[in-house]
């Protein structure tokens, strides 16, 4: 939760920050697993590189978004340079309980009206402009009560 809430506060995930060159992020993360369409024309932008579940957006070889996918019921895994000590986190988190931790460190965050609809909702946090997206779980996810809102990304993009 910690690295979650740092994320939301700050724009920033330990050293990985929008703006940063990908070769940058490359030497601290090791080789990313490029999306298939980047393996087709590496020229493309706008697709991400992927270390498990941290993606790194690229457009023009500079980070241009930073996102975490969660699943709900499942483990999530992370690069160490990301969360120190441990290959996986249990990526249940539920809305309230995010917006708690963000509330604890005097996070400002507002419901982000966009992408908040039907079995969906979501929130943006000031000053980082960092989204979380949240959904009512798939059938597919065990999660302790089937009503309330998980985490299902975590997310910055830059312009």
């Amino acid at each position: 939760m910690n690295l979650l809430v740092d994320f939301a506060r700050t724009g920033r995930m330990g050293p990985l920050h929008c703006g940063m060159p990908l070769s940058e992020a490359e030497d601290l993360l090791g080789p990313g697993r490029p999306h298939p369409v980047i393996r087709m024309r590496p020229d493309i932008d706008g697709y991400p590189y992927a270390w498990n579940d941290l993606e790194l957006v690229v457009t023009q070889r500079v980070v241009s978004g930073i996102w975490i996918r969660s699943w709900p019921g499942s483990m999530a895994k992370l690069p160490s340079l990301v969360l120190p000590d441990s290959e996986s986190y249990p990526s249940t988190v539920l809305r309230e309980d995010l917006i708690a931790g963000l509330d604890a460190v005097d996070c400002r965050h507002e419901v982000n009206d966009r992408l908040t609809f039907d079995e969906q909702s979501s929130i943006l946090t000031q000053p980082a402009d960092v989204c979380a997206v949240f959904f009512k779980p798939g059938r597919d996810e065990h999660v302790p009560d089937r009503e309330r809102h998980y985490l299902g990304v975590i997310h910055r993009h830059t312009a």
